[in-house]
């Protein structure tokens, strides 16, 4: 049997009244998801545990089978898993994003833009690396990692209290009041405060600000936490394969997972990765093991920026592009395969952040389901099946142990 878990990042959404009152999935076009659901059996998971931020990191963790009350510590810990980067007992592992604010003359802070327009992994290293020649210590050390999304790691103790905020979660916003506390603690006021002119200045950012794009004139730091001690898939399930992403959280959680993490040339994060290769890369993986993930995270980022049309085409390419090879190949090669369609969380457009909303999927079994849903795959269609069974969401724990047929086993 193989195991494919396919994963479209913040798909969920409610009725946008621009597309007539329906949701992005409900308005894209997804002839191959639609086929597959009405032949599946539909679940609700709780990805996000009460009290758990709804992060990918969070809601990642739960789709892999990893409970978050035992396994969470922060989010870059599993990036810097990903990036080779050592976590030690005494560091704490933070996301630095590069960022655009406008600093008003009135005090405040505006967050423009979380991902400086996009900005490039080939122009972003040449930005971490002046920031690390010029302002790195004994105490931090800033790692360069894919377009807007690096690592910085922090030697020392926190203040009693101290909590970062993600910037995503502010867009537009005024973030003066966050960031005056992270000045407060030591090692990071002298790079807090550097950064913005040596970031200026740079070739990079003078030539993105001569093209009229958004330039990269701040950092922001978020996600912190220490490195989680995980037993890997195989040890827990039986079961070995690889994670096919663009982001480096994702990646880390195949690492500390025991997947392979599989680099994909030209896999962005955005509306133009490179999908093909993707789906290519997944099915490679099942030649030879048994479980493969496959994560775009696309749809997620169009929610982020409020994009409505652009949210529809991601998820109308995440059915064409990825999920479409990747089945009509398996049914070709006739093994048999049990393929799960979710998303993580849901990132609705008119919040432009992630929601803990229990997530609605379809779980495919290739021999046959007892009860098929006889539905096209929507967030409403899901919750009214589960509804008319009166069945409540399941854990992450639980949805994974159904989908890799060991329900069986004793937590």
């Amino acid at each position: 049997m193989k195991y494919i878990l396919l994963i479209g990042d913040g798909m969920g959404d409610v009725a946008i009244p621009a597309l007539g009152n329906r949701t992005p999935l409900e308005a894209a076009a997804t002839p191959t998801m639609d086929r597959l659901a009405r032949k599946s059996e539909m679940l609700l998971v709780r990805t996000v545990p009460e009290g758990y931020p709804p992060g990918s990191d969070v809601a990642n963790l739960s789709l892999l089978g990893y409970e978050p009350e035992l396994y969470y510590t922060g989010r870059s810990p599993l990036e810097a898993a990903s990036m080779g980067v050592e976590i030690g007992a005494d560091e704490i592992a933070f996301r630095c994003n590069l960022v655009n604010v406008d600093q008003r003359a009135d005090g405040r802070l505006l967050m423009v833009d979380y991902s400086s327009g996009h900005i490039t992994t080939q122009e972003s290293r040449h930005l971490i690396d002046a920031l690390q020649a010029e302002c790195g210590t004994d105490q931090v050390t800033l790692y360069p990692g894919v377009s807007y999304r690096h690592l910085l790691v922090y030697r020392g103790e926190l203040p009693a209290g101290f909590a970062t905020v993600p910037p995503h979660d502010h867009s537009d916003q005024d973030v003066a009041g966050f960031f005056q506390s992270y000045l407060q603690v030591d090692g990071f006021c002298d790079l807090l405060a550097r950064a913005p002119g040596i970031l200026a200045e740079h070739p990079v950012n003078l030539e993105r600000a001569r093209l009229g794009k958004r330039t990269a004139n701040g950092i922001w730091l978020w996600g912190e936490g220490r490195r989680p001690a995980m037993v890997t898939l195989e040890e827990r399930y039986g079961i070995r394969g690889g994670l096919i992403s663009a982001v480096d959280l994702l990646k880390g959680l195949g690492v500390l997972s025991g997947l392979a993490a599989i680099e994909v040339e030209g896999a962005t994060g955005y509306l133009d990765t490179n999908y093909e290769g993707k789906a290519q890369a997944a099915l490679k993986v099942l030649e030879k093991d048994d479980f493969v993930l496959v994560h775009v995270e696309a749809p997620d980022e169009t929610g982020h920026q409020g994009l409505v049309l652009e949210k529809v085409q991601a998820i109308e390419d995440f059915d064409r592009r990825i999920v479409t090879p990747i089945v009509e190949e398996m049914e070709r090669r006739g093994e048999p395969f049990r393929l799960v369609v979710t998303m993580d969380h849901y990132t609705p457009i008119h919040r432009r952040t992630h929601e803990d909303w229990p997530v609605p999927m379809f779980l495919y079994d290739s021999r046959g389901i007892a009860a098929p849903a006889n539905l096209p795959y929507t967030e409403a269609h899901v919750q009214a099946v589960l509804q008319g069974k009166g069945l409540g969401p399941l854990s992450g724990a639980a949805f994974f142990r159904r989908f890799v047929e060991q329900e069986h086993r004793d937590e």
